[in-house]
């Protein structure tokens, strides 16, 4: 088991060149079981070595280690916390492709196209995503 501050920097590769800023986002997490957490935070940097030491979330505690699969920008903590509960509410199938097409992204890879992402979330969620 790698200890809790290990991998940051791998994930900082791919973090949104404001983390640390104060700027708010949301973000998904991949924990150890396979499973995903959404949360929302002004500092992903500090957030992501809280949840690995342990002390982000009781869900993530007993799923340690986890890994940053996905960030959006946000204007302020109240857009943060309602793309946070959008998030929540999407299906496990929707928020695999927002991560894997934020992942694509983040490697440089050929881009999923936003409408193809839109349509699979709007499918997810029956409702259409903006």
């Amino acid at each position: 088991m790698r200890s809790p501050s290990s991998g940051i920097a791998a994930d900082l590769r791919t973090a949104p060149a404001a983390a640390g800023t104060g700027d708010w986002g949301c973000y998904l997490l991949r924990c150890a079981d396979g499973s995903l957490y959404a949360g929302a935070t002004n500092d992903i940097v500090r957030r992501l070595a809280a949840h690995r030491a342990g002390r982000g979330a009781r869900y993530t505690r007993s799923r340690l280690p986890v890994e940053l699969a996905y960030w959006q920008d946000c204007a302020d903590r109240s857009s943060a916390l309602r793309e946070e509960a959008r998030l929540k509410r999407l299906t496990r199938a929707a928020k695999l492709v927002l991560t894997e097409s934020w992942a694509a992204r983040r490697a440089g890879g050929p881009r999923g196209g936003a409408r193809s992402t839109r349509r699979v979330l709007a499918r997810g969620t029956g409702k259409t995503v903006k």
